[in-house]
């Protein structure tokens, strides 16, 4: 078996990102990966500006607090305003240019009115409230580099510097079907030794959240026959095709052993627990990887190891989580022979709280918890330790 940290390695080694690339406008570009660096053709912002409702003054013009000065004009934001005459004021608003010749900006907190004139109650220092053109970003500067996931910070980043459309790398195609006679399609009623396919709407929900493209083939029946066809066309559809179920050595465990007929298996099991049956193959062209069938290891091992390959093939150039050290509000004190991954909810004290049962079919246990903890082999943990965590914020997202 391979450790944890040699499975994500040698994924990451095989995760070949797409080179096909199209154009969206930034209004589609949520959850896309930037395939070329952008620049700014502008500076930002384009013109010094004032921070605060206020007052743009000469520094010089005020030696002394309580000096009245005439208001000499009225600047709106997306109005220019003249240059501020010596001896004069100007009444400004947040995000209107400061006029040439004022070189601060009083809050109007500090200000009162008298007819035509101001009372400036507070010394003005040079610079204050002004934002300078060109402090956010400079003209040519790179605002994005390659390999970006956008979010709503990097699209609004790209409308700031007048960024209408993007180049982004095509959607990464994603297979999935899922094998089990005992599965049941929510909806339909339970017959006796039947279960409902969560994990179906578990890993399409994590695919989705990604920005694959998604070709969901449903369920597949427990024969050979079944999961080579279904798994031969996948395949011929996806750049990635993942499964869950069928990959452990059971007599009616057929996904590896079609995998290994049609393609090659590269790597299998790893040593941690939930997951260790996991299997990674190629299959005509395309990447496979076989989930485990327990819901709870089907979700760990997505978010461990198949989350940072996706990320990788879709073009990303930041795939790897972050784990943080958090104080533990538990004992465990079974030490475990392989790595383990329990589910943990951040508690209002700042410390982490473990869920009751880490069984590998409680998915309860995977709404409730706020992140993993990583426990190493044979690690044990007494109530005040810091313990490895890893937030579902840096896996989910």
């Amino acid at each position: 078996m391979l450790s944890a940290d040699q499975l994500l390695d040698a994924l990451l080694e095989r995760a070949h990102g797409v080179t096909e690339t199209e154009t969206v406008s930034v209004t589609d570009a949520l959850g896309r990966v930037l395939a070329a660096p952008q620049t700014s053709a502008i500076t930002v912002p384009p013109l010094d500006n004032s921070a605060m409702d206020g007052y743009a003054v000469r520094a010089a013009d005020v030696v002394v607090a309580g000096v009245r000065l005439p208001v000499s004009q009225r600047i709106l934001a997306g109005t220019v305003g003249s240059p501020l005459q010596p001896g004069t004021a100007a009444r400004i608003f947040t995000g209107a240019p400061v006029p040439p010749g004022a070189n601060a900006v009083l809050m109007q907190e500090y200000c009162a009115t008298e007819g035509e004139s101001v009372v400036i109650n507070k010394l003005p220092q040079p610079g204050e409230n002004i934002r300078h053109a060109g402090e956010d970003i400079e003209l040519g500067a790179q605002v994005l580099a390659a390999g970006t996931r956008l979010g709503a910070a990097e699209m609004g980043l790209a409308a700031s510097v007048g960024l209408a459309e993007l180049p982004v790398f095509r959607k990464l195609k994603v297979a999935c079907f899922f094998t089990g006679d005992e599965l049941v399609t929510p909806g339909a009623p339970l017959l006796p030794g039947q279960i409902y396919n969560s994990n179906r709407y578990t890993l399409t929900g994590l695919l989705n959240g990604l920005g694959c493209e998604l070709i969901d083939l449903g369920i597949v029946p427990d024969t050979l026959e079944a999961t080579e066809a279904a798994l031969a066309r996948a395949a011929s559809l996806a750049d990635v095709v993942i499964t869950s179920g069928g990959v452990s050595v059971g007599e009616a465990d057929y996904v590896k052993v079609a995998v290994e007929k049609l393609g090659r298996v590269e790597m299998w099991k790893v040593a941690m627990k939930p997951g260790k049956p996991l299997v990674y193959g190629r299959v005509n062209g395309a990447d496979f990887i076989g989930l485990p069938g327990n819901p709870v290891s089907a979700f760990v091992t997505f978010c461990l190891f198949v989350r940072p390959f996706l990320l990788k093939r879709m073009g990303a150039s930041d795939v790897l989580y972050r784990a943080f050290v958090v104080q533990a509000d538990f004992a465990w004190t079974k030490p475990g022979v392989r790595r383990e991954f329990l589910r943990a909810q951040l508690q209002a004290n700042g410390k982490l709280a473990l869920f009751p049962n880490q069984g590998s079919g409680v998915l309860t246990s995977c709404a409730w918890a706020d992140g993993l903890i990583d426990l190493e082999v044979g690690q044990t943990v007494q109530a005040g330790d810091w313990v490895r965590f890893i937030p579902f914020s840096e896996l989910l997202a």
